[in-house]
């Protein structure tokens, strides 16, 4: 699984701090274009990855061609650190995107073991966290609530009038496990009760707090 935490956070200060320190030493940033691939599923694990700006998605295909979205991971959030030797999800650039880049030997070699398996350690519990927090989503009986719980988790920690909305309504589809056609359909539901309003395709402001987060309780 892809794991991923933000660098700040208090819980993961030392070993946050030895890869960013090796990151903003000995990493290079590269840009990619929306869609590009950044690695692929099954992708020896060589390199650790944080994100600058825009957003990335990870993915995989299942065996029957279906596409399931694992995450979507902002400015400041690592992904690609994983405890096995090969990439379990296809990160790719949700829109134009940079990324910082640096070899998981380098970590290695300024960072020490010790504090690599630290920060893998805590990497693996915070995204087993988030793993949980995404089948409970996915076990939402209806798709009202599995829309209402996903614009929920990314309007909370925001203080600004408007949430981006950074993905698109495939993207959303494949994340919850619905269709786009229902995915749309609900939120046009939403806005048609008032919960929330998007003023435009990628922008919403939710309008009754507490009748989403019943939703999405």
């Amino acid at each position: 699984m892809t794991l991923a935490y933000p660098l700040e956070d208090p819980r993961t200060a030392a070993p946050s701090r030895a890869l960013s320190d090796v990151l903003d030493r000995l990493g290079v940033r590269l840009a990619y274009a929306k869609d590009a691939e950044i690695y692929a599923q099954e992708d020896e694990v060589e390199f650790l990855y944080q994100v600058v700006s825009g957003v990335v998605r990870t993915m995989r295909l299942n065996a029957d061609g279906r596409r399931q979205v694992g995450d979507f991971y902002v400015a400041g959030e690592m992904f690609g650190l994983e405890p096995g030797p090969d990439h379990q999800f296809t990160a790719e650039a949700l829109c134009d995107c940079q990324v910082q880049v640096v070899r998981r030997a380098a970590v290695r070699a300024l960072a020490g073991d010790r504090e690599l398996d630290r920060a893998i350690l805590e990497a693996t519990r915070r995204e087993l966290q988030r793993m949980q927090e995404h089948v409970l989503l996915l076990g939402r009986r209806s798709a009202r609530e599995k829309v209402a719980g996903f614009l929920m988790s990314l309007a909370q920690d925001h203080t600004e009038d408007c949430v981006q909305l950074p993905m698109g309504r495939q993207d959303m589809a494949d994340y919850l496990g619905l269709t786009i056609e229902t995915v749309s359909r609900t939120l046009t539901q939403l806005q048609g009760d008032a919960i929330v309003e998007f003023p435009e395709l990628r922008r919403f402001r939710v309008t009754r707090w507490a009748a989403l987060e019943d939703l999405a309780a």
